[in-house]
């Protein structure tokens, strides 16, 4: 499969083009999580051009960045918080994120099921990921020269079935980036215009979907049925994301096994 490496990624987002994709999507994730006070918040694929919205607020942010794409430092200025990782075998701890992003990660990935089930094990009981996929309709997946012209673009219904078969219980989503994928000068002045048209005339053929998913921890399988790995950590669940997955468990009769 053909993925999209560091400095394609890193190119794309400093250009007029990317910085306009940015700061639509930006506000569309916060619709999706107006609050993340006190929790962990992870960012997997290339996502570090969107988490700077969650800092500040968040009690951590982190982003991790598949091995085959590469990996930049981030932020920029600051400690760095970003790992490169497999996305089958990420450094965590079980059940130590709350609100995982998965940003040109799901449509890359050489094996979805793997990675879902990573993004399961990490997740706290109540917790929930987003996916922002390349629509399969949309003009977006056919054009190679950005990112979201690589890898494997989903319709609507393929990207929640997805979800439930790896046992995550959809919540909502939304169609986004009606804007052509053009970095003329007049299609980036007109941003806006671009996307109230498009929701309005051609819903359907938006450039990205974006759904969320929550964690369900009543579908899992007896632990001793999944193979363990010895992993070598890169941080700690926080005190807070502890607290919470203790007492998520014990309202669930401590059912928080992973899926198989």
């Amino acid at each position: 499969m053909l993925r999209p490496d560091i400095i394609d990624l890193r190119e794309f987002y400093a250009n007029p083009l990317g910085r306009a994709v940015r700061r639509l999507l930006r506000p569309r994730l916060r619709v999706f999580w107006p609050n993340v006070q006190g929790m962990t918040v992870l960012g997997l694929g290339y996502a570090t051009p969107y988490l700077r919205i969650f800092e500040g607020e968040a009690e951590r942010v982190i982003a991790a960045m598949p091995g085959p794409q590469g990996v930049v430092r981030w932020p920029r200025g600051l400690p760095g918080r970003v790992m490169l990782v497999d996305e089958d075998d990420l450094p965590l701890p079980d059940a130590s994120v709350d609100r995982l992003l998965l940003m040109h990660a799901l449509e890359n990935s050489e094996n979805v099921r793997a990675l879902l089930r990573e993004v399961w094990r990490v997740l706290t009981p109540q917790g929930r990921l987003l996916a922002v996929v390349p629509n399969r309709r949309g003009l977006w997946a056919h054009i190679e020269a950005t990112p979201f012209g690589q890898g494997h673009p989903y319709t609507p219904p393929q990207l929640t079935r997805l979800m439930r078969d790896a046992m995550f219980s959809p919540t909502q989503s939304q169609a986004a980036l009606w804007l052509p994928p053009s970095d003329r000068a007049f299609v980036i002045k007109a941003v806006n215009a671009w996307e109230k048209t498009g929701e309005i005339l051609w819903s359907r053929f938006s450039g990205v979907l974006l759904v969320e998913a929550e964690k369900q921890v009543y579908a899992g399988v007896p632990a001793r049925a999944v193979k363990q790995k010895q992993r070598a950590f890169a941080l700690n669940p926080s005190p807070s994301a502890r607290l919470r997955t203790e007492r998520s468990l014990r309202e669930n009769d401590g059912s928080g096994s992973a899926p198989a």
